[in-house]
C-alpha cells in the first residue's frame, strides 16, 4: 500500500528526495513533520470554518495552510530519510 502510495504522491516528494550529497537524519524529525503538518492541517480548517461565506478573501490563508500541512504529512508518511531531512535543512 505504501508503495502505491509513493507512485501516485511521486512528483511532490522527488522535489525533496531528489541530490546526492551527505544528510543528516533524526527519527525525532519524521514525528515532528507529522505533527506539524497536522497543526498546519487543523489551522486551515479552523479558518475555513470560523471566517464568513461571503468573504471570499479567506481562502488565501486556507489554501496556503493546507499545501504546507498536506506536504508535511505526505513527507513525513510516505518520504524517504533525506526527503525529511532536505524539509529541515540537514546537509
Amino acid at each position: 500500500m505504501k508503495e502505491q502510495l509513493r507512485l501516485v504522491f511521486s512528483p511532490v516528494l522527488k522535489l525533496f528526495e531528489k541530490g546526492s550529497g551527505p544528510y543528516k537524519y533524526k527519527p525525532l524529525n519524521r514525528k515532528i513533520l507529522v505533527i506539524m503538518g497536522l497543526l498546519f492541517s487543523g489551522l486551515a480548517a479552523g479558518v475555513f470554518y470560523a471566517t464568513p461565506g461571503d468573504d471570499i478573501g479567506y481562502l488565501l490563508p486556507v489554501i496556503v495552510f493546507s499545501a504546507v500541512g498536506v506536504v508535511c504529512i505526505l513527507v513525513g508518511f510516505l518520504g524517504s530519510d533525506r526527503a525529511v531531512s532536505k524539509i529541515w535543512g540537514n546537509r
